[in-house]
């Protein structure tokens, strides 16, 4: 259009389903719109944006009529692009006011997808510009095989070299116009799209490497990042570059993809003076940068590899490049190939491959893409794909399903209307009969209000024939077309045509008013129009009367267009009621309501509670014009009381609570409408089932005596139902009370209380209808009284009453008796009285044990207590017998019976040695100590008694005492027993050495001296059978026997003799004998002497050693027995008891 400044140019943009269109507003703040949308863009300078298409597509103006369009079209079938580069991130932008737009993932929608514009004339502009970045990692080896747009259009990320050419020159001459104003008469473009991706001096080169004859892709590790050679130095202090300087790599091992890359430790770097850095500190990590550059010619390519080091931040300058030729082998199976365009009965694939392929002879040569021709329109095909070389053929790719497309469809037949409403229209249109079944076809439905001035709005999108159309305005015009599109674009829309909806129904009139006088016959009525009339006209009006304020039956009295009546032949002083309403093309109008009449008086549901009822009622017969809404139920009682509201709700039957067993009530009912409630229901009465009595009154108490309490209390209403019982609980606290009576009495007598208590009583009611709630509890003392008798421990009870006296001390002339205090009944017990049957009874104070005295020895009494306080004397105990024991016995005499230098054996009295257990004298042996005290030796019935482990020649005193059961008599006298001296140890064998045929010496081992007294030994001799003589007595260990006959035995024995101070000589054992056989005359005879001498000699040793002591007689024939009774005792458990 154009106005008084200049020409202006307005741009209608329209975003078709699924796609999206991205600008950037004046705040510098993107919008993207999303299809279906009209979004209409001004031109200030009256030019054209420069519309920036994404690769594969190109763009082209179409004048036609004076409307420039701008058309996106696939690139020519017959265009084979040499190459194709990934898409990056886009460049800076051209101009300030032009930047390129990198949209976030989140504000993006899902992939994009690219239409081509539909035919058409004004106003059918279509969006040329779709997004259509990616980001960076993105490439397009990557693209699912099947990732095919919404209508088949394939998604294109790479770019050939004309393409790439052709946006530069575009990129120039936007320049151009931008900076300088020239090119085309154009200032600054507004809102203008964002510009295509270029590439990136830092983005990884995407060649394709052919191994020597076909290709594969290198790839790269992660973790060797791929940069430009010329950006690999990092700059040091002052802008220079300081850094190691790395050594040229090595290859080795080069396979087809693959080689092995390893290098040394670069130089340490030098100072600013020339000289190397100081290495006293320690030396920095480094890591190294590998790079790699891929070339070149011919179908033969070689990779340039080159290493760099970095040191704390310090970048060393790269190395010198290596170059090698990695080997060749057969290619990797193609990509899928991609749909690159097509007709109707064509289709141009497009692939990215390394070499040839073959797939049923379809295609077989070196191209990328290839067009198949002579298909069937809107139909399904598959492909696969495989690549050849000269080392062989690939494996075939995946198989991809691609479809022909159709042509643009018919315009289809004018919508028509199935359906209207007031708020709606249901529009249906047919299917284009040129569009084959395969294809499909969506449809867009648009409307126009008349005198709206917006044009033609998008109402549907889809693939339905048909759309009910909502939130429309009642009885107004409406205009529709419908237009068919499918993948190849939209068809022209269809005639237009107009459909109107329905009028609605006018509103009540006003509320008629009375005119002049009422007249006894008749009276004069007018009303109003109603405020809406549903936009028709109203065409009559009606008046009802109804005589009456039920209102239960309506008689017409006028139809026409006025708007007041007389109502006549009327009845004198009756009342009447009068409504209005009005009809018109959209129905007839509500009427006035009024409130509603009596309803019928509620009935009970069920049987009576006792104190709830369950009531129902039905709906009016009149509504009043309106429906009941709400509905009122009162209750009041028999006697004058006011009814009051115990309902209020739309249901149509309650439940009344909070009402009094046996009690009658009446209830009505009233029903609500929007006008108002309406009259009360006529009375309903009824009587609410008996109920358990009431709660009695607290019980009263009186006491009678301390053990006895009489309990009243009072009837309390009985809701309906006679009291038949009463029941009456008692306890010494309120969780603990039980049922002690049950009977239709008023009091009760409570006996056998304890004095001085407290008790807990309550009481209830009881009828046919079930038990009343318990009283209060009643708190009841017991008056005070005498103590309570001490019980016998048979009769202990919970109250602590005492148990029986038991004796605390009792010699032979006392009994010591104790007890526990019993219960004071209220009143502190001042003392005990004891009586002992025939002597005076004995009065103690507050104690609970005493000793009586004075009593004769081995007599029994019977004893009895009685406990006195204030009030006076409680019952005697049970009598209980106690005896006084014996007097106790005298001390035995103490004799000692045998003794040794360790031993002393005493006995006294003159019962046996030993006693039986049961026997009840027994007697306690005591022995003194250094100290002059008695140590226990001895205690228990056994007449004698060893002592051992004495010192010899050693003075002991001893004293003995005897009891019974009547206790312990009196210590004896003083005993003194003296041990007496020990004798010498026995001597060894003595030996006997043969000096020559008549003498032989006699050897024999000396014993040390015995607490001073010297030791002196005994040698006898005997020869033959005859008796052994003293030979020799001397402190001497040896002794020269001469004179010997030759022809005789000779036997030797000693012994040892202590010489004591008082001149007494104690003589020990003899030794062993030793015995002297004679001589023989030979050798032979020599040594059978000797050893039959040697025998002999232990034959006597041997006869000695047999001879046992007492001890060791005592404990073998102790080990005896032991193993007879273990014996017997595994006969028994073996034979016996299994």
């Amino acid at each position: 259009m154009v106005n008084g400044e200049g020409p202006q140019q307005v741009i209608l943009v329209q975003v078709n389903p699924g796609e999206a269109f991205t600008i950037r507003r004046e705040d510098g703040q993107f919008q993207c719109i999303t299809g279906p949308a009209q979004v209409p863009m001004m031109s200030p300078n009256g030019s054209v944006p420069p519309i920036y298409v994404p690769p594969g597509y190109v763009s082209q103006i179409i004048e036609e009529n004076g409307v420039r369009r701008v058309l996106v079209l696939p690139q020519q079938p017959d265009f084979h692009p040499g190459g194709h580069s990934p898409l990056h991130h886009p460049p800076p932008p051209p101009h300030a006011h032009m930047p390129a737009f990198i949209p976030h993932p989140a504000m993006m929608p899902p992939p994009p997808h690219l239409y081509t514009s539909m035919a058409g004339g004004v106003g059918d502009l279509s969006s040329q510009y779709i997004s259509q970045y990616h980001p960076a990692h993105i490439f397009s080896e990557q693209v699912s095989a099947d990732s095919h747009p919404q209508h088949g259009r394939p998604t294109f990320v790479h770019r050939d070299d004309r393409t790439t050419k052709t946006h530069e020159r575009l990129q120039k001459k936007l320049k151009e116009r931008q900076g300088g104003g020239g090119g085309g008469g154009g200032g600054q473009v507004k809102d203008s799209p964002p510009s295509s991706p270029q590439k990136s001096c830092n983005s990884p080169p995407a060649v394709d490497i052919h191994n020597g004859i076909g290709g594969k892709e290198l790839e790269a590790e992660p973790r060797h990042p791929v940069t430009c050679p010329d950006k690999q130095i990092s700059k040091g202090k002052n802008g220079e570059s300081r850094g190691t300087k790395g050594c040229s790599p090595e290859v080795s091992d080069i396979q087809a993809r693959g080689a092995e890359v390893s290098w040394v430790a670069p130089a340490r770097p030098e100072n600013e003076n020339g000289s190397v850095e100081d290495d006293s500190s320690s030396p920095q990590p480094l890591s190294y940068d590998i790079s790699v550059s891929v070339e070149g010619k011919d179908g033969k390519y070689q990779t340039m590899y080159w290493v760099q080091a970095m040191s704390n931040s310090i970048v060393g300058s790269p190395s010198e490049p290596v170059s090698f030729t990695t080997l060749s082998c057969e290619p990797d199976p193609p990509n899928p190939p991609k749909k690159a365009s097509g007709t109707k009965n064509a289709l141009v694939l497009q692939w990215k491959g390394k070499g040839t392929g073959i797939f049923e002879k379809c295609y077989s040569g070196p191209q990328k893409q290839y067009r198949v021709t002579k298909l069937t329109p809107a139909s399904r095909y598959s492909f696969r794909l495989a690549a050849e070389n000269d080392m062989g053929v690939s494996e075939f790719s995946e198989v991809v399903d691609l479809f022909t497309s159709c042509s643009v469809p018919l315009p289809p037949f004018p919508p028509e209307l199935e359906t209207a409403g007031v708020t709606w229209l249901c529009v249906k249109w047919q299917r284009p009969s040129s569009s084959p079944k395969e294809d499909d076809i969506s449809y867009i439905l648009e409307m126009e209000e008349e005198g709206s001035g917006y044009g033609f709005q998008r109402s549907y999108d889809g693939e339905e024939l048909s759309h009910t159309v909502r939130n429309l305005h009642r009885s107004t015009k409406y205009k529709f077309r419908v237009a068919a599109y499918n993948s190849e674009g939209k068809s022209n829309p269809s005639q237009v045509v107009e459909f109107i909806t329905k009028p609605d129904r006018p509103s009540s009139p006003c509320r008629p008013v009375i005119k002049g006088r009422v007249l006894p016959n008749s009276f004069k009525m007018a009303w109003e129009p109603p405020k809406e009339d549903g936009g028709s006209e109203v065409t009559k009006y009606v008046v009802e009367l109804s005589e009456g304020l039920s209102g239960s039956s309506w008689g017409l009295v006028y139809s026409g267009p006025a708007l007041e009546h007389v109502c006549d032949g009327l009845k004198p002083g009756c009342s009447y009621q009068t409504r209005v309403y009005c009809m018109s093309e959209g129905g007839q109008s509500p009427t006035l309501a009024v409130p509603p009449g009596p309803c019928q008086p509620p009935r009970l549901v069920g049987k009576p509670k006792s104190r709830e009822v369950q009531l129902r009622w039905v709906p009016p017969q009149v509504d009043g014009g309106s429906p009941v809404s709400c509905y009122s139920v009162e209750v009041s009682g028999q006697q004058a009381e006011e009814s009051r509201e115990v309902y209020q709700g739309p249901e149509l039957d309650c439940s009344v609570g909070a009402l009094m067993p046996g009690k009658t009530y009446s209830f009505r009912v009233k029903a609500a409408n929007k006008a108002g409630f309406g009259p009360l229901s006529e009375r309903c009465e009824m009587t609410t089932a008996p109920g358990a009595p009431e709660q009695c009154k607290a019980p009263s108490t009186t006491c009678k005596s301390p053990t006895c309490v009489v309990v009243s209390w009072e009837a309390p209403p009985c809701n309906g139902a006679p009291v038949t019982e009463f029941r009456l609980e008692w306890g010494a606290a309120e969780g603990t009370m039980q049922v002690c009576y049950s009977g239709s009495a008023l009091s009760h007598e409570m006996r056998g209380l304890l004095p001085a208590t407290n008790y807990f009583c309550r009481v209830q009611a009881a009828n046919l209808a079930g038990v009343g709630p318990f009283s209060e509890a009643v708190l009841c003392q017991t008056p005070c009284s005498v103590p309570a008798a001490v019980t016998d421990e048979d009769e202990e009870d919970e109250e602590g009453v005492v148990s029986r006296p038991s004796p605390v001390f009792s010699p032979s002339t006392c009994l010591g008796i104790g007890w526990d205090s019993p219960c004071d009944h209220g009143s502190e017990i001042t003392s005990y009285l004891i009586d002992l049957g025939e002597k005076q009874p004995v009065v103690v104070g507050r104690v609970n044990k005493h000793v009586i005295q004075h009593l004769q020895p081995d007599t029994s009494y019977r004893i009895r207590i009685q406990a006195q306080n204030s009030l006076g004397t409680g019952p005697f105990s049970h009598t209980f017998k106690l005896k006084t024991k014996p007097l106790p016995p005298q001390p035995p005499r103490l004799e000692c019976t045998a003794f040794s230098h360790q031993t002393l054996r005493l006995k006294w009295g003159d019962g046996p040695t030993k006693a039986a257990s049961s026997e009840a004298l027994q007697y306690q042996l005591q022995m003194g100590d250094k100290n002059g005290r008695f140590l226990p030796l001895y205690k228990g019935p056994c007449h004698t008694h060893k002592v051992q482990r004495l010192n010899e020649s050693t003075s002991y005193t001893f004293r003995i005492q005897a009891f019974n059961e009547a206790g312990e008599g009196p210590f004896s006298n003083v005993y003194t027993f003296t041990t007496p001296r020990s004798p010498p140890a026995p001597v060894k064998a003595p030996k006997v050495e043969r000096l020559d045929d008549n003498s032989c010496e006699v050897t024999w081992e000396a014993l040390p001296p015995m607490k001073g007294d010297p030791v002196i030994y005994t040698l006898q001799s005997m020869i033959g059978n005859s008796e052994f003589k003293q030979i020799y007595k001397g402190s001497a260990t040896s002794f020269h026997a001469q004179n010997l006959q030759t022809s005789s035995d000779y036997r030797f024995r000693v012994c040892a003799i202590r010489q004591c101070q008082d001149a007494t000589e104690l003589s020990g054992p003899y030794s062993p004998t030793v015995t002297l056989s004679p001589q023989r005359s030979d050798a032979a005879a020599t040594g059978g002497s000797s050893a039959g001498s040697g025998l002999r000699t232990s034959a006597e040793s041997a006869r000695t050693r047999q001879s046992l002591t007492d001890e060791q007689c005592a404990f073998l024939l102790l080990m005896v027995f032991a193993v007879i009774a273990i014996l017997i005792a595994f006969i028994i458990q073996y034979f016996v008891i299994k």
